[in-house]
């Protein structure tokens, strides 16, 4: 019996090439099971979660506008195409774009009322989803994941950028 648990020990210890990997390939499959419940709630007003992070962000300066470049690095995920992110939804009536007459290769981004109405309607959808997702924490566990998924990205964080999660309220 002894010889088994240590045959169950060996082979766990080779599931994985390191600690590192376990940790990654988990969070990984943590996110791919979560994302799930976010994908179903976006389908219905048919938008991506790229979309959504981007009017959620435009409407954190409405009125006002946003750079697209400030917009593309304010992301939760890198956006590698953000003209054709941004048609879709200028296409839609949910955001509109204009160029700086003082320098045409610079271009604002502002929600529209559309947007706005968007996103007050898909409000509840995500709050429900969140908590779909991770209500089963209690704070203390939720504020330490928090922290924990902050120190894992920091160091390779594009310094001098700062996401819209990293920002203070």
């Amino acid at each position: 019996m002894v010889q088994r648990k240590e045959q169950n020990s060996t082979s766990e210890k080779q599931r994985f090439d390191s600690l590192e990997q376990e940790a990654f390939l988990n969070l990984w499959r943590t996110y791919d099971r979560l994302k799930e419940l976010e994908d179903r709630a976006f389908a219905r007003v048919d938008l991506s979660a790229q979309q959504y992070n981007t009017l959620r962000l435009l409407r954190s300066v409405a009125p006002d506008a946003m750079q697209t470049l400030d917009l593309g690095s304010r992301l939760i995920s890198r956006a590698p195409d953000m003209t054709r992110l941004l048609d879709r939804l200028e296409r839609r009536g949910l955001l509109s774009r204009e160029r700086r007459p003082e320098n045409r290769r610079v271009v604002e981004v502002r929600i529209t009322p559309e947007g706005l109405a968007l996103l007050d309607d898909l409000q509840a959808d995500v709050q429900e989803f969140h908590r779909e997702q991770l209500g089963h924490l209690d704070e203390q566990s939720l504020r330490q994941l928090v922290d924990l998924l902050h120190r894992a990205r920091q160091p390779h964080e594009v310094p001098g950028r700062r996401s819209f999660i990293d920002e203070s309220p």
